[in-house]
């Protein structure tokens, strides 16, 4: 059976739509805004634990990043990945060519509260300066398996 180029052209749209209604939807990016960001050393056993590079470990501050996420999706977001700019009082970048600085769990829709350990090398003076937090997550697990704690 030969098709012309116009039944040609009528079949592949047909094809192209029928996909699009039977295709899920995908795994799309969900952005969060973060505000009210601040930080706080530490404490108890939270504050364990060191930065190793090349097999040796390094002295390190440990702190704890809180603040509001906004998540104005009307769904659970999760697995999203925290994004940031963190430099030490003289403004030197704490993670050289590193923007995600770490993740949260779950967010429920509209505003909540969230924190992150952060370890920061003990030579960078303090105060800490944090600029452009965001955040984004997904709908549904995106992760594979061996990332669950459960």
């Amino acid at each position: 059976m030969k098709f012309s180029g116009f039944s040609s052209l009528l079949l592949a749209v047909i094809l192209g739509c029928l996909v699009w209604l039977i295709t899920p939807n995908a795994l799309a990016s969900t952005p969060i805004r973060l505000f009210d960001i601040s930080y706080q050393d530490c404490t108890g056993d939270v504050a364990e634990g060191n930065v190793s590079s090349g097999g040796g470990s390094l002295p390190v501050n440990c702190f704890i990043v809180s603040g509001k996420a906004e998540n104005k999706s009307g769904k659970m977001v999760v697995d999203a990945d925290v994004f940031g700019r963190i430099y030490d009082a003289n403004h030197n970048s704490v993670y050289e060519n590193r923007g995600r600085v770490g993740s949260i769990a779950e967010i429920p829709p509209g505003v909540s509260d969230f924190s992150i350990r952060i370890s920061v090398p003990a030579d960078q003076p303090t105060p800490l300066v944090l600029e452009q937090f965001k955040a984004s997550g997904f709908a549904a697990k995106v992760r594979p398996y061996y990332y669950d704690e459960d």
